[in-house]
């Protein structure tokens, strides 16, 4: 079983839920609808990865920074940032199809993060930034996601029982794009404007 780091300690996660849409400005860049309910889909744990990887097969890999929830005890106890990789050009099809989403979005290696650290009290100020190259690619605070924590929460509880250790992406922002190879992703979280926690990566 896969893990991530929450301080000094390993924490094994038995799934990922993540939440698509949650961005105006990105369901606008993909030329999406806004959806009249949350879309929720689930990665497994065999989806968390370390490496970052340009190309999976033939087929280009696109990225997508996102404010990640670590939960325990019935709340949200840590945040990190992750990386939602995609396989674009597969969903599209899939989509067309009317089909499930598992092979472009919950292959192994899938969902990269940062350690995890606790949440602040309040996540009013809470933002991510995701650089690649140092030229900031994607970049916004909390306040622009269309679901709250608390309501993404509320939401994934009327439906399924989150175990403790279980990881929530939160959606992302616009700027999403292809991997280019040897490039270093550098993203984190800011709280307040100041860093609370980051991770970088080199594209393969």
């Amino acid at each position: 079983m896969r893990v991530v780091k929450e301080g000094q300690e390993q924490v094994t996660p038995s799934k990922i839920l993540c939440v698509g849409r949650n961005y105006l400005a990105h369901i606008e860049e993909l030329a999406n609808a806004v959806p009249e309910q949350m879309v929720v889909f689930c990665k497994p744990n065999s989806a968390i990865g370390e490496r970052l990887v340009a190309q999976r097969g033939d087929e280009p890999v696109h990225y997508e920074a996102e404010l990640c929830f670590l939960y325990r005890q019935g709340r949200f106890v840590s945040v990190a940032v992750g990386l939602d990789l995609t396989l674009r050009e597969s969903q599209q099809r899939l989509k067309q199809q009317g089909l499930p989403w598992e092979r472009c979005k919950a292959f192994d290696g899938s969902a990269l993060f940062s350690a995890f650290v606790p949440m602040p009290k309040a996540s009013a100020g809470l933002a991510l930034e995701l650089r690649i190259d140092g030229a900031i690619v994607q970049a916004a605070p909390i306040e622009l996601m269309i679901y709250s924590p608390a309501a993404i929460l509320a939401e994934i509880q009327s439906f399924m029982t989150l175990e403790d250790g279980d990881l929530v992406m939160t959606g992302t922002p616009a700027g999403v794009g292809v991997v280019p190879a040897g490039s270093r992703f550098e993203a984190q979280v800011l709280h307040r404007a100041q860093p609370l926690v980051g991770a970088s990566w080199h594209a393969q």
